[in-house]
């Protein structure tokens, strides 16, 4: 169940019941997933924490419309995913899905508004609202300066917000962020931090997996998975600000970009 307490009426951004996924390794069957229920509301912000083989990733590709559920529902914003088409899947990913991840996947022979404005190609956005959009989603993570900037020519904390501005520009109601910190050091992991929770204060739904317990803190709720098992959900009654964490760090030199 969600830890949200929001209206009755809200139609939940993301519900499963009793969500299994199995996989056949030869003559094997893995069970990575065993039967999960819970739903996440509209808004909230929760962090996805397990072991290697707990099912956390498993779980996040289901519901990022990346693979298929052996058996159980899911639906995303009200819609039932499991029976339809590879390319209606594919669209609705495109649509109402944001996914950032922990290796950034950014195109190195292209601009960070060329990497930016990748999802829109795809959607067949006309290219002249393309960029307005890329543009602004840049400088909503506050790189607008770096727009013609290249992977190589930015450190790894740019990198990453290109990667955020990237799941932004379709408008999606989720954003699905897999170890978005891992690759980053502390003050630049809360930095991170700080952007998501801004977009979140904005309305973005994100779930996010982690293995660190410092990034969990500055979630809404965290859920635990263990053998492909829920084994703990529950709210965060201390959840940190990362613009607060920020302020009191240490001034430090301006980020300095590669190249």
């Amino acid at each position: 169940m969600s830890a949200a307490t929001d209206g009755a009426e809200t139609v939940p951004s993301i519900h499963v019941e009793h969500l299994t996924k199995d996989y056949h390794l030869g003559d094997n069957v893995v069970h990575a997933l065993r039967g999960v229920t819970l739903e996440v509301c509209p808004g909230e912000f929760v962090a996805v924490m397990g072991a290697s083989g707990s099912g956390k990733s498993t779980f996040m590709n289901l519901i990022g419309c990346l693979d298929r559920p052996t058996g159980g529902v899911y639906l995303l914003d009200g819609l039932d995913v499991a029976n339809l088409t590879a390319d209606d899947l594919a669209l609705v990913r495109n649509r109402k899905v944001g996914f950032i991840f922990q290796g950034f996947n950014l195109l190195p022979r292209m601009t960070a508004l060329g990497n930016v404005m990748l999802p829109m190609i795809y959607a067949g956005v006309p290219h002249k609202t393309m960029e307005e959009r890329a543009l602004a989603a840049l400088a909503a993570v506050g790189l607008e300066e770096r727009a013609d900037h290249r992977p190589s020519e930015m450190s790894g904390g740019q990198q990453q917000r290109v990667a955020i501005a990237r799941s932004l520009v379709n408008g999606p109601s989720i954003i699905l962020a897999d170890e978005p910190t891992g690759n980053l050091d502390s003050r630049t992991s809360i930095e991170v931090m700080a952007i998501l929770q801004k977009l979140n204060a904005q309305g973005i739904t994100i779930v996010l997996v982690t293995h660190e317990p410092d990034i969990a803190t500055y979630c809404k709720r965290v859920v635990r998975f263990r053998d492909g098992r829920v084994i703990q959900d529950q709210a965060n009654e201390r959840r940190r600000l990362a613009a607060a964490a920020l302020a009191e760090l240490p001034a430090e030199e301006p980020e300095v970009s590669v190249g």
